[in-house]
């Protein structure tokens, strides 16, 4: 009984070490060819990294940067993260004028012309008949649903929101789930200078695609009419292409920041 217990561990062994020389053989091959072709099964790999360390973030293929749409009419808001673009994004901030907040006094939506137009002269899309608003729904929504009978009333769409990263199924029966941020806030505006303006110019800024993004709603009410320095994206591989359609909306309607907005906005890009 001894022997054949014998002859049994002897066999095992030797097929364990078969097994393994398969094995180690196999991870050679692998490694030989990695470069190559890959290795079906082999550890997933870690996303890049940018300078800083941290993983690089990732696009949905339909959002454009902000450096590469000075307009407004194509869609989202990608990250900046190549150094060459970052540069670029703090020389924009850069040419920024600041000045202090003036008084709120009389300030109200109404003054601005009613949500939403689509008889402003001078933007974008004026005129196409359809409203500011699925203008922009149609701007950075995907798999878009009409009301019947319609090619501008957007009743469900797909968005992946720039300020929380988060992607939003959304329905026109829960309206309130996607609003339709101004990135210069309307009432900062007047605060800057717009209340001096004539009231087609107030118009203008309040209907403008550069200064429109949809986007999460309860991420828009906490920004409420704030600049950068006191409200900035949750998502933070955002903040540097926000700062960046905030300076190009702030230098198209030649309207000042804060001193602490312009700060925080080139903090956001490296500087």
């Amino acid at each position: 009984m001894g022997a054949v217990t014998g002859r049994g561990t002897e066999g095992r062994t030797g097929r364990r070490d078969g097994a393994r020389a398969l094995l180690r053989g196999g991870l050679a091959a692998c490694a030989a060819l990695a470069l190559v072709t890959g290795c079906k099964g082999a550890e997933p790999q870690p996303a890049p990294a940018t300078r800083s360390g941290a993983p690089a973030p990732t696009s949905d293929g339909h959002a454009v940067s902000p450096l590469r749409n000075p307009d407004g009419t194509k869609p989202g808001l990608a990250p900046l993260t190549g150094q060459a673009d970052l540069a670029a994004a703090r020389k924009l901030i850069g040419t920024v004028t600041t000045k202090g907040r003036g008084p709120k006094t009389g300030y109200d939506r109404d003054e601005f012309g009613y949500a939403w137009m689509d008889s402003v002269d001078g933007v974008p899309w004026a005129h196409n008949g359809c409203d500011t608003r699925n203008d922009l729904l149609k701007r950075d929504g995907q798999n878009l649903s009409y009301r019947k009978g319609s090619n501008c009333v957007v009743t469900a769409m797909t968005l992946h929101d720039p300020y929380t990263g988060r992607t939003i199924q959304w329905t026109k029966t829960h309206a309130t789930t996607v609003q339709i941020d101004h990135v210069m806030p309307l009432s900062y505006d007047w605060q800057m200078g717009a209340a001096h303006w004539p009231k087609q110019k107030r118009e203008q800024i309040a209907n403008d695609p550069l200064n429109l993004i949809p986007a999460d709603g309860p991420a828009n009410g906490a920004k409420s009419d704030s600049g950068p320095a006191t409200w900035l994206p949750p998502s933070k591989t955002i903040r540097c292409a926000y700062s960046v359609r905030f300076a190009q909306v702030s230098l198209k309607y030649q309207l000042p920041v804060t001193t602490a907005d312009k700060q925080m906005m080139l903090k956001q890009c490296g500087g």
